[in-house]
């Protein structure tokens, strides 16, 4: 089946709502759609925005009459949920149930897209990649909040009709990702520091992709949900690739990066997270075409070309928005 693109004539001025659209996820996401030629309106705490705020969800869905939303906030790594439990629950189940109640109250909207996370599957020890129909669970209060998360989506879908359907990516890389305690941005501030930086655990395996590959298929999906509901439902985006070590992902960077880096390698055990939670993609593949073009050392090459550009005050994020359209071959299986 060839790679099938967003339709830039199904998005021009289109009215969208993306809730944390200036997160790395939602940044990227916005600049794309307008591109496309969507009218987007943003919604996030740095705008003075919170999800957990029923009254501001309702009035930003009033103001905006979206037709698409694409609810992205969220408190989005491991990390957070041992800081403050509480909060990420909060964010991401209570956060949720709000923009879902808000649209179905709305009468604009005809697709959501709520983005949970390749951990909201139950960790059952094994290695083979999770289908969209595996059990849910997760062990630590970020996994179960994805988890809890997708249990809202399915009970408006199901029980009230909303028009909802949920993305499950795991790790993303790309320009711009500040997020404390990631592998490649800490890789990235340690190359713009000259410090050296510790890489705990190197042999242990993540199936990282560029941010584009799965927001390529968000917005697959919510053209296909806006006009078939057979599409409210879950769908995985995960890479192919066999997932790479962490040593190989900080090898990556040292050497597209100028002057290389100060890499020390340890061994540290972690805390309790699933070793190898890869995805089975096969269903976008096969439902909406969704044939990311990008493999992960190409995904790590646009990503320190996009700081080292930004180190010197230059934005590569349109451009390579329209490189990455422009690809035609679809990523090897």
């Amino acid at each position: 089946m060839p790679r099938t693109l967003p339709d830039p004539v199904f998005w021009g001025g289109r009215r969208v709502l993306v809730t944390g659209h200036t997160g790395f996820k939602g940044r990227w996401l916005t600049l794309w759609l307008r591109a496309l030629g969507a009218e987007v309106t943003g919604f996030s705490r740095r705008d003075g925005g919170d999800v957990t705020d029923a009254g501001a969800v309702r009035a930003a869905v009033a103001a905006s009459r979206p037709e698409v939303v694409f609810h992205l906030a969220a408190l989005a790594t491991v990390q957070l949920g041992y800081e403050d439990p509480a909060a990420v629950y909060t964010v991401n189940v209570v956060g949720t149930a709000n923009v879902l109640q808000a649209v179905r109250e709305s009468g604009s909207v005809r697709a959501v897209v709520g983005v949970t996370s390749d951990k909201c599957y139950l960790d059952q020890g094994s290695e083979w990649a999770y289908r969209e129909d595996d059990p849910l669970g997760g062990h630590d209060p970020y996994s179960s909040s994805k988890a809890a998360q997708e249990l809202v989506i399915a009970a408006f879908r199901d029980s009230i009709g909303i028009p909802v359907a949920s993305v499950r990516a795991g790790n993303v890389i790309g320009g711009g990702d500040a997020t404390a305690g990631r592998l490649v941005p800490d890789l990235i501030r340690a190359g713009l520091t000259g410090e050296p930086i510790e890489i705990r655990a190197p042999h242990a395996r993540r199936p990282w992709q560029h941010v584009l590959n799965p927001l390529e298929g968000y917005l697959l999906l919510a053209e296909r949900l806006a006009g078939d509901p057979t599409f409210a439902i879950a769908f995985n985006f995960g890479p192919d690739e066999e997932p790479r070590t962490v040593g190989w992902i900080a090898e990556q960077v040292r050497a597209h990066w100028p002057g290389g880096l100060d890499l020390r390698f340890a061994e540290r055990p972690p805390q309790h997270e699933a070793a190898i939670p890869s995805v089975d993609s096969t269903l976008a593949r096969a439902r909406l075409g969704w044939r990311p073009p990008w493999d992960l050392a190409a995904a790590l090459e646009q990503t320190v070309e996009w700081e080292l550009a930004h180190r010197e005050g230059r934005d590569l994020s349109l451009e390579q928005i329209e490189r990455y359209g422009a690809m035609t071959a679809p990523a090897a299986p």
